[in-house]
């Protein structure tokens, strides 16, 4: 279950380590004056709706995996029903078939 989450997980702190980064670009550019400032201002700004555009999308496909995993959860739950009632059944011949061995 653990490595289920692993690639959002990946995702997720690459945003943040993203974030980090423009926060750091933003300390430097205020050093900066004039015309290179100005450009660094408009860059940094850039990254950031950039930054946004890819948490928005990563939200989306995190909220259309879920849609999904429901979904073929549900189709999936009669058929393990079903198995594990199977399986029951299995072990409860198996145990019969071992105690009539032990009784001969």
């Amino acid at each position: 279950m653990a490595n289920k989450n692993r690639p959002l997980e990946e995702v997720e702190k690459l945003l943040k380590d993203i974030g980090e980064k423009i926060d750091e670009l933003i300390e430097k550019g205020k050093k900066v004056s004039g015309e290179a400032g100005d450009e660094i201002d408009k860059k940094i700004n850039d990254l950031k709706n950039n930054q946004w555009d890819l948490e928005r999308d990563l939200q989306e496909m995190k909220a259309r995996f879920g849609q999904r995993f429901d979904e073929e959860k549900k189709n999936m739950e009669p058929k393990l029903k079903k198995s594990g009632q199977h399986l029951k059944a299995a072990l409860f011949q198996l145990n019969e078939a071992i105690k009539s061995l032990f009784e001969k």
